[in-house]
């Protein structure tokens, strides 16, 4: 792409042609921050699950940004005011909600950044784009931060009902298979309307909006924690934090520079241009090659875990609705320390913990209808779904991982 186009087409599977006109726009594309997201699963290990599951954080992004130009003109056309200005600003804020994400989606935030999310990461890649960029990111930033005094602009991009989670749903259900996650993004939108400047929806929407809610409870349970998916990215957790205990005793592990560097320091806290340009070099592929490296290596725990994710060959993992017992968990210990596994290696073998999912939270970026008197109340007070308060309760269940004792 070059900077003087007018115009530019790019060929989605989901919409058919996204456009983008603004020249901004191409610059944030060409850009290596947003490139890298070329090299960033969507869906983390889930493609071990479903093998069409390879999608990239950079096609949803401009997903993103396709629905946030439909929903812009949508508006338009109701009478509601939107600067050309705030129009960029609210696609360069969807564009790079999630510029932020580290190899394979969540892994890394739990195991070499620890505590630094990848929305934080996202906003400090913004601050370091707009002082590149000259200010042109600051109204999108403003947004993206609930600054702006348009409150429904952030909406779109952080609600229960936003663009994310509207192209996420539809996208990751195509390349699943799962058609559990299909939702009608289009009759969404199109009922989408703004009254002082926070974002509702028109009441003959309603239902769109419940299959919406249905779909992403759905979508979470068969798709986002499915099992095989889930103990994949616990093992790549503790793997990632095994190799950085064995750096911190000064072995050398063959992996790339820029993961080497994470590794070896504790960078908790990027708070510098060098180390956030750094960031922007680990991708899926800094990860993948150093399993293939560390499969062969002489460490029992890196060389097995390693080998495991490569082929395949995860736990065991077992989920019901109640914590498992002191007994369970210890029967496993038992058997895999009479097949040789130390007591220090145990937690890469057993372990157990709680997975949950909330389809709507009643109380936090409230979804609200617009009624046909022009009234605007809560979803909650007008669908079925929420009799009972069942559907918006906290759904917890329990894990268990454990390996076969076959070593």
């Amino acid at each position: 792409m070059k900077n003087n186009q007018k115009l530019t087409l790019l060929n989605d599977p989901i919409y058919g042609f996204i456009h983008i006109h603004e020249p901004i726009i191409f610059k944030l594309l060409e850009h290596p921050f947003f490139q890298r997201l070329r090299r960033i699963s969507q869906m983390g290990l889930s493609s071990l699950v479903y093998p069409g599951a390879r999608h990239s954080r950079f096609e949803h992004a401009l997903g993103c940004v396709h629905l946030m130009q439909k929903t812009i003109s949508i508006l338009r056309t109701k009478g509601i005011a939107i600067t050309d200005e705030e129009s960029i600003g609210m696609q360069i804020a969807i564009l790079l909600h999630d510029i932020g994400h580290g190899p394979f989606s969540h892994a890394m935030e739990n195991s070499i950044v620890e505590g630094v999310h990848h929305e934080s990461l996202s906003l400090k890649f913004m601050n370091a784009l707009n002082n590149e960029f000259e200010g042109q990111l600051t109204l999108a930033i403003s947004i993206f931060q609930n600054q702006y005094k348009r409150k429904f602009m952030y909406q779109l991009v952080s609600g229960q009902i936003d663009l994310d989670r509207m192209d996420y749903l539809k996208r990751d259900s195509f390349y699943t298979a799962a058609t559990e996650g299909n939702i009608n993004s289009e009759r969404i939108i199109t009922m989408f309307n703004v009254v002082d400047d926070q974002l509702v929806i028109e009441e003959k929407g309603m239902h769109s909006v419940e299959k919406f809610l249905i779909a992403r409870r759905l979508m979470y349970w068969q798709v986002y924690l499915h099992k095989t998916s889930l103990v994949a990215e616990l093992l790549l957790e503790r793997l990632l934090k095994h190799a950085r205990i064995l750096t911190s005793k000064g072995e050398v592990l063959k992996t790339s520079n820029s993961l080497s560097y994470f590794l070896n320091r504790d960078s908790n806290d990027i708070n510098s241009l060098d180390l956030l340009k750094r960031f922007a070099l680990l991708d899926d592929y800094d990860i993948v090659s150093s399993l293939k490296e560390w499969q062969n290596h002489s460490d029992f725990v890196l060389s097995d875990l390693s080998s495991r994710i490569l082929n395949r060959n995860l736990l065991k993992i077992r989920i019901q609705n109640n914590p498992f017992t002191q007994k369970q968990i210890n029967e496993k210990i038992e058997l895999l320390s009479s097949a040789g596994i130390k007591e220090s290696d145990m937690g890469n073998y057993v372990f157990t913990g709680e997975i949950s999912n909330q389809a709507y939270v009643p109380d936090i970026k409230t979804i609200m209808i617009l009624t046909k008197s022009g009234e605007v109340n809560s979803l909650q007070r007008h669908s079925e779904l929420f009799v009972g308060n069942s559907f918006s309760n906290m759904e917890s269940k329990f894990y268990l991982c454990f390996a076969k004792p076959i070593f």
